[in-house]
């Protein structure tokens, strides 16, 4: 068992393509963020290496409309975790630059998140998520 969970939770009203893009993006941040959840390099029996994985799983969670994830962002953001956004508009945007500039645009209230991913303690986790259903 880990002391930290990762967990991403999803609007589940978007396409499966965006559910997947989101998905990656903020998975991406956890790397980034936690170099010390990287894991080592696979390497085969005939010595080819492969890039490594985070050395625990993300469990997805479901949100069925935007007020439980906002709930769920809240609730993150009381506990003190680590938390990623990605918001509505970010699936118009084409470079890093328009995506912090789009960021940027409004206050953490009036962000039209469909996803966050947060990291912590894994009771801190479980409570901030409490409610919601892993993801089908």
């Amino acid at each position: 068992m880990h002391e930290t969970k990762i967990a991403i939770v999803l609007l589940d009203d978007l396409k499966t393509w965006q559910k997947l893009n989101v998905t990656a993006f903020l998975a991406s941040a956890i790397a980034i963020e936690f170099p010390q959840l990287h894991g080592a390099k696979l390497v085969t029996a005939d010595e080819h290496a492969f890039l490594p994985f985070l050395k625990q799983p993300m469990l997805i969670y479901r949100a069925d409309a935007s007020d439980q994830l906002q709930r769920a962002f809240n609730r993150a953001r009381e506990r003190d975790l680590a938390i990623g956004i990605y918001t509505r508009p970010l699936f118009d945007t084409a470079t890093e630059s328009d995506n912090l500039l789009e960021i940027a645009n409004s206050n953490v209230d009036q962000q039209d998140m469909v996803g966050i991913v947060v990291c912590g303690d894994s009771k801190k986790v479980g409570k901030a998520l409490d409610g919601l259903k892993l993801h089908e």
